[in-house]
């Protein structure tokens, strides 16, 4: 999108000459007018640099302040206490007391490299995709309740036909009636259409120059223009979550119309010609699922400190597990896959046994929560997935595969699995449908997925990769901290939390894969980890690790829960 806005020359600017600017070197990071850019296209350093339009300098970039709006002052500090920028007024007022504050300049550096981009990118267009849904659902809506009162309105005419005239008072109340409550559904619904609309234009405007802004935009610019776009992106996320959960704006209100029994049977005891009623069902929108409004500068690595909660109570005649995956269900409740006796057991929020779920006939190698309270297993030599609801205690589906899998993670539309022959499976689980991917890294084995990205073990063993659900890399971090990775799963910052078996310990790596932290270890209890989950509404980490009651007992395997 081109920009009307009048930009000067950089250059010209230092000498206080106000001149217009007609490029922008993307390598520079300054704005040319005509006379000075002749000599940087012919210097032999700046030849081959990249230029671009002033016009086509990204809009979204030039609304925002680089400066305290409350004091006018540049922003020189970041205080990740509070994960806001700072000026020197604003930590005399308000941040004299917090400790971690740090240089603006560090805090941004490499911010384009950063896993910050693509996270937000993600979120474009997951919001972008939401907003589109939800406008076309509720104009569905509108038009299916503008069909219905076509219907019931057709529906009294044809039962007026065969009525006296005394009835035309009470008749031409229920054609109020129902006027006035289609009325209030259509303004309603309509209503909302139109804020979603003004939403989905600004998302659009943001996302339209997306691109243009990651090459042209200072540090400090992108900086402050991811930071807008997680603001906008995170308001227009919890605007649609909050419509769907604690309203009932996508809830289904059908006009119906009960022409009285009455009137069919005796017309002189007749005292109304009938009801318009609004009839409400559960929504069938299905949106995905925001962030909640969080800070571009994401915690550090040493500020994750898992806090011990409960462990399981395994029953005395189960203390053969071999635990190989444990997940967190969104009531809180556990599930262990038990790969000895191929089996799936639940246990409650306080960590004690309630239930075997399923047995399988194939070893299950890998697990993962889809949705609710069901679970998807991976036969790994069956070539086959196996969805589970956990209350009916039954397999409602497998999933026929064509490789040998050793991982799956799931979003809740689409399970992505890792195969052999560096190949991803994506399963949509609408249709059932399979797409393959060729990686561009080295063969997965386990996975977990976090905004579209895929981080996953490979065939090293101790080396831990990220690529696109596609296939394509991202990096690859070989952390000297890890010694035979089991499971891992990813917080809600994107940090990659690891079961490193030999060593005894959880390691937190970064999300731009550069840094890790050991932050359990065996002198927290620790021992030889291997299935590990976290759900992240609820702030849980659960860990698999061997343990035993006093020190002549036999180790037997079970699995501790955490706060983070």
């Amino acid at each position: 999108m081109s920009s009307s806005a009048k930009h000067i020359c950089t250059i010209c600017h230092c000498d206080e000459v106000s001149k217009t600017a007609v490029t922008w070197c993307t390598e520079c990071e300054v704005f040319f007018c005509g006379d000075c850019e002749k000599p940087h296209k012919k210097l032999r350093l700046t030849i081959n640099h990249k230029t671009i339009s002033s016009q086509d300098y990204p809009t979204f970039i030039q609304e925002i302040s680089s400066q305290c709006r409350d004091h006018n002052k540049n922003f020189e500090r970041y205080c990740s206490v509070h994960a806001c920028p700072c000026c020197d007024q604003c930590i005399t007022d308000e941040h004299q007391k917090c400790g971690d504050m740090q240089l603006l300049s560090d805090a941004i550096k490499q911010v384009k490299e950063s896993f910050s981009v693509e996270l937000y990118k993600n979120e474009l267009v997951d919001v972008n995709e939401n907003l589109n849904k939800a406008i076309k659902y509720l104009t569905a809506r509108i038009n299916a309740v503008n069909t219905q009162k076509t219907e019931a309105f057709d529906e009294i005419l044809y039962t007026r036909k065969s009525i006296d005239d005394y009835f035309n008072k009470i008749e031409q109340k229920v054609l109020d009636d129902l006027e006035s409550k289609h009325l209030e559904l259509k303004l309603n619904m309509a209503s909302i259409v139109q804020q979603m609309e003004q939403r989905l234009h600004k998302i659009e405007k943001i996302q339209s120059e997306f691109t243009k802004m990651i090459q042209c935009a200072t540090e400090l610019e992108l900086y402050f223009g991811l930071r807008e776009i997680e603001k906008t992106t995170s308001e227009a996320a919890k605007y649609i979550s909050d419509l769907k959960e604690s309203s009932d704006h996508f809830s289904e209100k059908n006009l119906e119309v009960k022409i009285s029994s009455d009137l069919l049977s005796s017309i002189q005891d007749v005292k109304s010609f009938g009801d318009i009623n609004i009839n409400t069902t559960s929504s069938t929108l299905l949106v995905k699922t925001g962030r909640k409004n969080q800070a571009l500068c994401i915690p550090r690595s040493d500020q994750i400190k898992p806090s011990l909660l409960k462990k399981l109570t395994i029953p005395k005649d189960m203390k053969f597990l071999n635990i190989l995956a444990c997940l967190i269900l969104s009531d809180g409740k556990v599930i262990i896959l038990d790969y000895n006796k191929k089996q799936l057991l639940l246990f409650s929020d306080d960590g004690f046994f309630i239930k075997k779920v399923v047995t399988f006939r194939e070893y299950p190698l890998d697990a993962c929560v889809v949705i609710d309270n069901t679970v998807a297993v991976l036969l790994g030599s069956a070539n086959k997935t196996a969805l589970v609801d956990v209350e009916e205690n039954k397999i409602i589906q497998k999933v026929e595969l064509f490789h040998y899998c050793y991982g799956v993670a799931s979003d809740g539309r689409n399970l992505i699995i890792s195969s052999d022959d560096n190949k991803i499976i994506k399963v949509n689980l609408d249709d059932m449908s399979q797409t393959i991917f060729k990686k561009g890294v080295e063969e997965l084995y386990y996975i977990a997925l976090f905004q579209g990205i895929i981080t996953g073990t490979t065939s090293f063993q101790n080396e831990i990769c990220c690529c696109k659900s596609t296939g394509e890399p991202l990096w690859t971090f070989q952390p000297q901290d890890i010694a035979e990775p089991g499971g891992l799963t990813i917080d809600k910052h994107g940090y990659v939390h690891i079961a490193s078996c030999r060593n005894n310990s959880i390691v937190v790596l970064s999300p731009d894969g550069k840094t890790c932290k050991t932050i359990l270890s065996e002198d927290d209890g620790i021992k030889s980890p291997w299935g590990i989950d976290i759900n992240k509404e609820k702030g849980l980490m659960v860990v698999s690790s061997f343990m035993r009651d006093n020190r002549r007992d036999p180790f037997y395997d079970t699995a501790f829960i955490y706060k983070i």
